[in-house]
C-alpha cells in the first residue's frame, strides 16, 4: 500500500512524462519500485493510473472489466495529477525547468 509501480523501461518507452511524474512521486516521499506488473496485480491494486504525454495523468476505472479499488480515482493518482497539472501550468516553481515559456 502507499508504493508506486511501474514497469522498468525494458519494455515501455522511457518518456519524458514518466520521469516527470516519478519525479513528482519521489518529491512527494511515494516509495517507488521499478518492476515487472503482472494482471492479476493490476487487479488488486488499491489504484492504477498511466502517464504519457497524451494521457498526462489519467486514472484507470477497471481492467478486462475488474474494478480497480473502489472504481475511483484514488488519492494517490489525485494527489499527483493535481501536481503534475500545477507544474505544467508552471504553478509550482520546483518545476520551472519542465517549461519552455512562448512569447
Amino acid at each position: 500500500k502507499g508504493i508506486i509501480k511501474t514497469p522498468p523501461v525494458t519494455g515501455i518507452l522511457e518518456g519524458i512524462t514518466r520521469n516527470s511524474v516519478l519525479e513528482l512521486a519521489e518529491d512527494r516521499n511515494y516509495p517507488i519500485r521499478e518492476e515487472k506488473i503482472s494482471r492479476d496485480e493490476l487487479y488488486i491494486s488499491d489504484e492504477v493510473f498511466l502517464c504519457g504525454t497524451a494521457a498526462e495523468v489519467t486514472p484507470v476505472r477497471e481492467v478486462d472489466r475488474r474494478i480497480i479499488g473502489e472504481g475511483e480515482p484514488g488519492p494517490v493518482t489525485k494527489h499527483l495529477q493535481e501536481a503534475f497539472f500545477k507544474a505544467a501550468r508552471g504553478e509550482d516553481p520546483r518545476y520551472e525547468k519542465w517549461l519552455d515559456y512562448v512569447e
